[in-house]
């Protein structure tokens, strides 16, 4: 008909799993497998008329959906937290994880009038540790005072935004995690040479003489800060669980990158620079003296003669493109010269810390990141610390730079799906870090924007994160700026604050972390290196990533829990080879299914938290409560009880179905790797349109889910489950990520 309107993609959507629904109940058949490839059909602009769903900050009060039970208020009430048998523990010797995330520049100094509701908000969500990140930076997007001509101030303002947000963080059970040189950048009256082309100053925090003075005074300045409204120093605060020295910065690293060459000439040339060259020459310098000091003049005079130098020429350092071909003795000199420079800032910064600014928070010096490389002569000097540290992105964007100004203009991301690539996820490759007899936390990772697999992460991590027995996991970032000035659309690729499917996300993953619902491994498989191994990891191949230990079977971690023994030890052993399909951990509750593409799916099975996660119209799954038949092709859905039940007996559980989620106005390019158009206010969702049938519910006489708001409050639509025999079936199709289920009894 002529005036009849045309039905959205998203309403024949629902009518078709209506006709489903139907045909499940009166006949009791399940569903059929609809799912396709996965972007037939779809357009640059596809989710340009979905449904609004937006995440709200400013609402005060209590939602229905408070997740802060897990936590104990106040944060640090009992004492510090501390390690017992190689674990984070609570003063009283009972376990503590982490379930936190980041808060970073401007977005860790909201407002007074904002600071409340942020922790409150926070502490409904599950998180119970906030990582406060880049605040080295001069005011307003940082604690260093802007108005002077050197950076060796804090702003009193800031400071008191700091320490207000702290101590409302402390009074809902949230801990801190204090980072200190992150990305400081330096004025002429710091006194630091070359100051204009340092950049972040990565690698040379580690050696120079300046930049390590002014390291100390700026933690000096901040831990002996004492809060107003706490009545403590941030060096003796109990709600302070861990201070970090660095972020992402390592000499050896730096070595590997090639950033050691002494060739940056461009001013403010940004994070992953080379080193001016007046600096480089210092460098070589500090590595002739230690060679001096370690090696007979006769090795040194025969390295000369190899190179033709004359006698009293410095040795040259070697550049990456020289390692495979230099000689054995020669590489691992100049190797074990880093590693050396770097466990001496580890212990000499600890030991500052300890004794002279009496500190007694946990210590960690900085993290694993980028495993296409080998992250063990890192680790070596990371592992002398009290804590252990990794991060990792699934799929972080490469970004293109204008080679003159140095400046971003542009992206690319992979955009494909984690679960169809498992012996390279982001568990696999944050595995590799883990030291036995040390606590492991991942204080930065995430599934960036604007990837349409991302709802995988979350509850991915959250599973296995509990698997494996780690410590803590931060996710990257709520914020890089004041939430109160932002828009209800996801800012940049990292901002989680405005994402309505990973802030709906949170809760869940803090149920089966936090409070255990998924078991830790039953086997923990541990391996050793020699010093000589740690040195010549350095020079694998990127084929043998993420764990550069050739012939590790790269599904282990997600069998068994993995840890590393010691880095001067006996040479790791052989591993058996580990090739059957799915990857089932040892304890049955998580299940990996891979092999054809687009048909990835992860399962989690246990008596408080069920999940199916990945390909969900290609893999009809029944778990023991929870069966989902979905025409959404791709998503996850969690499932948990919220009070100290299991499933079976629960009176209410969390209900989490999510898909993609895009700003409005979004648009993709042709290759569907970057965006043509970031978008505009407000998000937009992929609801996932599906029948989930609920099982095993003992005594159940009623079951009823009611789609909640980007605030955790009541939808005004409320599903009322269908009874079939020993199954109750609620239809999904709230534009939402997140249903408050309540079973009668």
């Amino acid at each position: 008909m002529k005036n009849q309107r045309k039905m959205s993609c998203f309403e024949r959507r629902i009518v078709l799993l209506r006709l489903v629904a139907v045909l499940g109940l009166v006949f009791g058949m399940g569903a059929p497998v609809l799912a396709a490839g996965y972007h037939d059909g779809k357009t640059a602009t596809d989710l340009a008329n979905a449904p609004a769903c937006t995440v709200e900050w400013a609402e005060p009060g209590t939602p229905a959906l408070d997740v802060s039970f897990l936590l104990e208020t106040p944060a640090g009430g009992q004492g510090h937290i501390r390690i017992k048998e190689g674990r984070l523990a609570r003063p009283d010797g009972r376990r503590f994880r982490i379930w936190g995330v980041n808060v970073t520049g401007a977005g860790a100094l909201p407002a007074k009038e904002q600071a409340s509701r942020l922790a409150a908000r926070l502490a409904h969500l599950g998180i119970n540790c906030v990582r406060f990140h880049m605040m080295d930076r001069p005011a307003p997007n940082g604690i260093i005072a802007a108005n002077r001509q050197d950076t060796r101030e804090l702003d009193p303002a800031q400071m008191e935004r700091l320490d207000f947000f702290i101590a409302e963080l402390k009074r809902r059970g949230i801990y801190a995690d204090l980072n200190l040189n992150v990305g400081r950048p330096y004025k002429p009256g710091d006194g630091v040479k070359d100051y204009e082309l340092l950049g972040f100053a990565k690698a040379v925090t580690f050696f120079d003489e300046r930049l390590l003075e002014l390291q100390r005074e700026y933690a000096r300045q901040l831990l002996t800060h004492r809060n107003p409204y706490t009545g403590t120093t941030y060096a003796q605060e109990p709600a302070v669980a861990i201070v970090e020295f660095l972020n992402e910065n390592s000499l050896i690293e730096a070595w590997m990158d090639g950033r050691l060459r002494g060739q940056n000439t461009r001013k403010n040339p940004g994070t992953w620079t080379d080193i001016p060259a007046s600096y480089a020459a210092d460098l070589t310098r500090k590595y002739n003296a230690w060679l001096a000091g370690q090696y007979p003049a006769s090795t040194l005079a025969r390295w000369r003669a190899a190179e033709n130098l004359p006698a009293d020429a410095p040795i040259p350092r070697l550049n990456p493109s020289q390692f495979a071909q230099a000689p054995k003795e020669r590489f691992h000199a100049e190797a074990e010269f880093y590693l050396e420079v770097e466990r001496d800032y580890y212990q000499s910064m600890a030991k500052f810390l300890r004794e002279e600014v009496g500190v007694k928070a946990l210590l960690a010096g900085n993290s694993d990141h980028g495993h296409h490389r080998t992250g063990y002569p890192q680790l070596a000097g990371i592992s002398l610390l009290d804590v252990v540290d990794s991060h990792v992105y699934w799929q972080h964007p490469n970004y293109v730079t204008d080679p003159q100004s140095g400046k971003k203009t542009g992206f690319t991301i992979g955009n494909t799906p984690m679960v169809d690539d498992p012996l390279f996820s982001s568990v696999v490759q944050l595995s590799r870090s883990a030291f036995a007899g040390k606590p492991f936390t991942v204080s930065e990772v995430n599934h960036p924007f604007p990837a349409e697999y991302a709802a995988e992460g979350i509850p991915i991590l959250g599973a296995y994160a509990a698997f494996q027995d780690w410590d803590g996991v931060f996710w990257y970032t709520l914020t890089h700026r004041d939430l109160a000035a932002m828009d209800q659309k996801v800012a940049g690729h990292f901002d989680l604050a405005m994402d309505p499917v990973k802030m709906a996300q949170l809760p869940a993953g803090a149920l089966m972390f936090l409070r255990g619902d998924v078991r830790p491994a039953l086997k923990t498989v541990e391996r050793s290196y020699t010093r000589e191994q740690v040195r010549e990891s350095i020079r694998l191949p990127a084929k043998e990533r993420p764990y550069h230990t050739p012939g590790f079977p790269l599904s282990l971690p997600l069998r068994h829990a993995s840890r590393i023994a010691s880095f001067d030890g006996s040479p790791t052993a052989a591993f058996a080879a580990l090739e059957d399909k799915p990857i089932r951990s040892d304890t049955g509750e998580l299940t990996w299914h891979y092999g054809e593409k687009l048909k990835g799916l992860v399962t989690v099975d246990t008596d408080r938290t069920q999940a199916v996660i990945g390909f969900l119209g290609a893999n009809p799954v029944r778990l023991k409560h929870l069966a989902v038949e979905s025409l959404t092709p791709f998503g996850a859905l969690t499932l948990g009880a919220l009070d100290d039940r299991p499933i079976a007996r629960a009176g209410k559980l969390l209900l989490t179905a999510a898909a993609r989620v895009a700003n409005s106005n979004m648009e993709w390019n042709e290759k569907r790797n970057s965006l043509v158009k970031w978008g505009d206010a407000p998000t937009r969702i992929e609801p996932v349109a599906a029948i989930v049938r609920l099982s095993g519910l003992v005594e159940a006489g009623k079951v009823m889910a009611a789609p909640l708001d980007g605030a955790g409050r009541p939808l005004p639509k409320t599903v009322a489950g269908v009874r079939n025999g020993d199954q109750w079936l609620l239809k999904l199709e709230a534009p939402t990520v997140a249903y408050l289920v309540w079973v009668e009894r």
